[in-house]
C-alpha cells in the first residue's frame, strides 16, 4: 500500500473487505482474501485472523502470516495475556500497540516473547463478537516499524469488526451436537449455541465467575443462562444439569 492514501481509498479498501468477508462467511472464498483485502485499509507485516474454540478454549488461526512461534502463542496463549484481560470487553474498538500503557506491555508475555523479538512496534489488535455477543475471535495486524494509521484505517477496522466476526464464526449448526437423527431437534434440549458452552462448562464445578471468565461475559449473564438451561430440561439444580451434559457427552476440552 502506498505511503498515502486519501479517505476515499481507505473507504473504498473498507468495502472490498466487507465483501471478502462476506463471501468468506459464505463459503465462496477463504479467509485468507479477507486479510489481502485488509492489507489496502491497514499497513502489516504480519497478519491473522483466528477463531475462538470456547470448548477447547483456544484459538485456531484460519489465515495468517506470523511466524510458527507467535501463531503458537495466539492460538494457546494470548487469551490468558494480560493484555486480552482489556481486549475482551466488547465496548471497545481496536486495541494499537503505541497506546497500549508501558506497565501493560511489561506485563504482557505476548510482548516480551513475541513481538518485541520480531521487531514488532505497531499494529493493532480487535477482539470479534457475533451479534449474539458471542466471542468468536479476534484480527492481528502488526508492523515492524511504526507506521501511524490515518484516522479512516482506524475507523474502518473498528466498522469492520462484525463482518470479520462473521467470517471467522462458526455457523451455529456446525457448533451444534448431533441430534437424535434426521427428524429430531438440532440442539438437545433446544438449548441455545450460547447455553450449551455454559452447559459444558458446568460439567467442570466451575462458579458462574469462572465460567464468564472463560466465555467472555459477565457473571450475571452465566446466571440467566443457567437459569434457561434448567428450565428448558426440566432439571432442578446445576448439579443435574451437569450429569445430563456428561450423558450427553458435552464436555469442555480441558
Amino acid at each position: 500500500m502506498g505511503a498515502e492514501r486519501s479517505t476515499a481509498d481507505i473507504l473504498s479498501a473498507a468495502v472490498q473487505v466487507r465483501q471478502a468477508a462476506r463471501n468468506a462467511a459464505r463459503g465462496a472464498t477463504g479467509v485468507d482474501a479477507v486479510l489481502t483485502a485488509l492489507s489496502e485499509v491497514a499497513e502489516y507485516d504480519h497478519a491473522s485472523l483466528a477463531r475462538w474454540d470456547p470448548l477447547r478454549e483456544r484459538h485456531t488461526t484460519l489465515a495468517g502470516c506470523y511466524p510458527a512461534d507467535a501463531t503458537a502463542y495466539i492460538e494457546t496463549r494470548l487469551h490468558r495475556d494480560p493484555v486480552f484481560a482489556v481486549l475482551r470487553d466488547p465496548n471497545r474498538g481496536g486495541l494499537w500497540l503505541g497506546e497500549v500503557p508501558w506497565h501493560l506491555l511489561a506485563a504482557s508475555p505476548g510482548f516480551r516473547e513475541v513481538l518485541r523479538p520480531l521487531g514488532i512496534e505497531g499494529g493493532v489488535a480487535q477482539c470479534l463478537f457475533a451479534a449474539d455477543g458471542r466471542y468468536v475471535g479476534m484480527l492481528n495486524l502488526s508492523t515492524r516499524r511504526p507506521r501511524p494509521a490515518p484516522d479512516a484505517a482506524r475507523a474502518a477496522v473498528t466498522l469492520l469488526t462484525e463482518a470479520l466476526a462473521a467470517a471467522v464464526a462458526v455457523p451455529h449448526a456446525a457448533d451444534e451436537p448431533p441430534g437424535r437423527g434426521a427428524a429430531g431437534p438440532r440442539r438437545p434440549g433446544g438449548l441455545s449455541p450460547r447455553e450449551l458452552e455454559v452447559l459444558a462448562h458446568l460439567t467442570t464445578g466451575r462458579t458462574n465467575r469462572e465460567i464468564a471468565e472463560r466465555l467472555y461475559v459477565t457473571p450475571r449473564t452465566v446466571g440467566t443462562h443457567i437459569e434457561h438451561i434448567l428450565a428448558k430440561l426440566g432439571l432442578p439444580n446445576r448439579a443435574a444439569a451437569a450429569a445430563r451434559a456428561v450423558a450427553w457427552g458435552i464436555t469442555p476440552a480441558d
